[in-house]
């Protein structure tokens, strides 16, 4: 999310943004902000409270605790429809125009049936979302959805996507095209949990490492306070980096994306499976391996420890690198067993530089299983509020 600098620009867009960061949100730290008379700041707002894009506490009735006579978000003017993709799951929910969760719905679903099967549960979900909670399409402001592989933002197209099998190339906005108004954004699903734990949990920390742990093994970078894509939008597939046990082993094991001791081939969920039916056990999915943690098995339990070394290993060459202030480690494997983030710690720790651990916290999401689909509400809500397009939709130039 932008800042917007004191002294800068001082359109009702920009004014909005100061409201939404929490930089400015009555009428005189706006003045103070802005440089901007008492008489042009009234009509700004007027304008963005007219439009329904801010709000106006009064009297005693504050807005959640808000002192009278400052502004937020009209959260109640829209809604948001959004989507959390996963290697063995679709997450759904309607969100309101705050990121804040409205109705959800979760399914089980194997990412690999392809791209019409999985996005048209996404659409069914939404459609029965929607009237869940009372709301037409009339007031869907715009969607967005994550997924399990590399995507081209721009064009929300998934690129090479190791696990996702006739997705490559696919423009997923295509599907939705024409159904609802507003834009259709897609991108990494580790891009969207790490943009909704810091907006949620550590919004004044400029560098995050979100490092999710499922069906698959990626990461999300929030650099400077923004999502770090990288120049193609494959910035934080550590997933597909080298082992380090790789380099011990006589025979790698085969990761899905066609090369030899990947981090996923030795510790992802989809390899925690692979291995615990070698054994003889019950395993077809992730949540089989949490299933058999929590019942104390100890195979599973000492797989778990070897996959918090691996994925330690690889955080902490991230963390050397890019010396994030925060590491936020989530999915179904951190919640399977306590010693898997213990784990990920010790070596993270140990391994890192001094000065990078120095201050770095590695502790587990605080949003959890709904990091990813408030990523996505964010994610909405910073390109349907930008001030640009704020001041294109109020006519002001």
């Amino acid at each position: 999310m932008a800042q917007v600098p004191v002294g800068g620009p001082t359109g009702p867009g920009a004014v909005l943004e100061l409201i939404r960061t929490g930089q400015a949100t009555t009428r005189a730290q706006i003045m103070a902000h802005t440089g901007l008379s008492r008489s042009t700041v009234a009509q700004r707002l007027d304008a963005l409270t007219r439009a329904r894009y801010v709000i106006e506490s009064t009297g005693g009735d504050s807005i959640r605790g808000r002192p009278a006579g400052s502004f937020e978000i009209d959260a109640a003017a829209g809604v948001l429809l959004v989507a959390d993709i996963g290697g063995s799951h679709v997450r759904t929910a309607v969100t309101d125009l705050a990121a804040r969760p409205l109705v959800r719905r979760t399914a089980n679903l194997d990412v690999a049936t392809g791209p019409r099967r999985v996005l048209g549960t996404v659409r069914r979900h939404f459609g029965g979302l929607l009237a869940e909670c009372g709301r037409d399409r009339d007031a869907v402001r715009g969607v967005a959805l994550g997924v399990p592989g590399p995507v081209e933002f721009g064009s929300g197209t998934v690129v090479s996507p190791p696990i996702m099998p006739g997705w490559d190339d696919y423009r997923v906005p295509e599907f939705f095209a024409g159904e609802f108004a507003g834009p259709v954004l897609v991108d990494n699903d580790a891009n969207l949990m790490a943009l909704g734990e810091h907006r949620a949990c550590h919004p004044g920390e400029q560098d995050l490492l979100l490092v999710k742990t499922a069906t698959g093994v990626g990461a999300g970078l929030m650099l400077g306070g923004r999502i770090h894509r990288g120049a193609l939008g494959a910035a934080g597939d550590i997933g597909h980096i080298p082992a380090f046990e790789s380099d011990r082993a006589d025979d790698p094991p085969l990761c899905r994306c066609g090369n030899s001791g990947c981090v996923e081939a030795y510790a992802s969920g989809w390899a925690l499976v692979r291995d615990l039916r070698s054994l003889g056990r019950d395993a077809g999915s992730v949540h089989d391996v949490v299933r058999l943690a929590r019942a104390r098995d100890r195979e599973v339990r000492r797989l778990l420890r070897r996959s918090g070394l691996v994925i330690g290993h690889a955080v902490a060459d991230v963390t050397s690198l890019i010396n994030p202030h925060v590491i936020a480690i989530g999915g179904p494997l951190v919640d399977a067993d306590e010693s898997f983030l213990a784990t990920v710690r010790e070596v993270v720790y140990r391994q890192s530089s001094p000065l990078a651990t120095r201050d770095l916290s590695i502790v587990r999401t605080g949003l959890g299983e709904k990091a990813g689909i408030v990523g996505a509400a964010h994610l909405l809500g910073d390109t349907i509020f930008a001030p640009a397009a704020v001041d294109r939709a109020l006519g002001w130039t």
